[in-house]
């Protein structure tokens, strides 16, 4: 599994970074079969949001080092050195651009995004 990593060099342009997670078998559900797992992360709350379609954030930093997870729609991010990637359901992003200028984004087409914000600090 891989999630796009978007973060804050020492000038405070953002970029992206494509990470891999390592996962091994565990017994997460016993008696269901195992299933592969990564390494636990510890989480301080989770959030539910919806970013209405034609929505567009201007430059910002992340409000904390939390996990993005699409569940429905298109949402596009611009980073500071200048890619934009798009990201659709299913998709996973970090962001940890608490410093700098951050990033752009918006949705992509006519369809809300739902998202689950996993905040992480």
């Amino acid at each position: 599994m891989k999630y796009a990593r978007l973060y804050a060099d020492g000038d405070g342009i953002t970029h992206f970074e494509d990470i891999e997670i390592d996962q091994a078998p565990i017994d997460f559900a016993p008696p269901a079969p195992p299933v592969l797992a990564s390494q636990p992360i510890d989480a301080t709350r989770t959030l539910f949001t919806c970013f209405p379609k034609g929505w567009e954030g201007d430059w910002h930093p992340a409000p904390k080092r939390q996990f993005g997870i699409i569940l429905s729609g298109r949402f596009e991010i611009t980073a500071g050195d200048g890619e934009s990637r798009i990201f659709e359901s299913g998709s996973v992003r970090l962001l940890e651009d608490k410093t700098g200028k951050g990033h752009r984004s918006r949705v992509i087409g006519d369809e809300d995004v739902l998202n689950v914000a996993i905040q992480l600090d």
